[in-house]
């Protein structure tokens, strides 16, 4: 549930992965790895680190760099992933399209806060259309910023001149709803689309 609030919201930041985008990492190199094989990839070549970096403004090839640097193997492997990011995109969360269209309707300001790669961001409007309707979206990897940092919330408010007690942000990893919380912005954390409606009734933003 979002914090209690004495006024409505009027603008709503969402985040992109998994709130509107679907992703799902074992989808570039699904014709040559199976789930299973992947994520023993991703264990051994701490691929959770390096997409960390690649979020956070390092550049793609140094990223395959680094992966290259403890196994050849390895660096070929993130090569790819990024070479076919556009197939782990898995489309539009279910519901959320709507969600989006009837707060635009009713006049609410639309954001995105999302922790993504610079070079790969091109392609999430395409594969979720709903992006398009958002105001902005603030990307970490442009920012050399990445939540849960403080600087990241800190960034978004003062760019777009947010009154963060009027302001609901929507995530689905606890700790980012935690940090934008300690900023005093309104918390949802997602898990679907129902959930986020009934909250955001609730709110008297539907």
């Amino acid at each position: 549930m979002p914090q209690s609030t004495d006024q409505t919201p009027t603008t709503v930041v969402f985040d992109l992965g998994n709130v509107l985008i679907g992703w799902d990492q074992t989808g570039p190199l699904a014709d040559r790895m199976s789930a299973d094989q992947w994520r023993a990839f991703a264990e051994e070549a701490d691929f959770a680190a390096l997409n960390t970096a690649s979020d956070s403004g390092v550049p793609v090839a140094e990223v395959v760099a680094r992966a290259a640097a403890v196994d050849e193997r390895h660096g070929e492997i993130v090569s790819r992933y990024y070479e076919r990011f556009e197939k782990s995109l898995t489309g539009p969360i279910e519901g959320m399209a709507e969600v989006v269209a009837e707060l635009k309707d009713s006049g609410v300001r639309l954001l995105g806060l999302s922790n993504w790669a610079a070079e790969t961001f091109h392609h999430a409007p395409a594969v979720a259309p709903a992006i398009n309707e958002l105001e902005d979206v603030v990307v970490s990897g442009r920012e050399k910023l990445i939540k849960p940092d403080p600087a990241i919330f800190e960034l978004l408010l003062e760019r777009f001149d947010l009154d963060p007690s009027r302001t609901l942000f929507v995530d689905d990893l606890p700790t980012n709803i935690e940090a934008a919380r300690k900023h005093g912005i309104i918390g949802h954390v997602f898990t679907n689309a129902q959930s986020l409606r009934r909250d955001l009734e609730t709110l008297g933003l539907l």
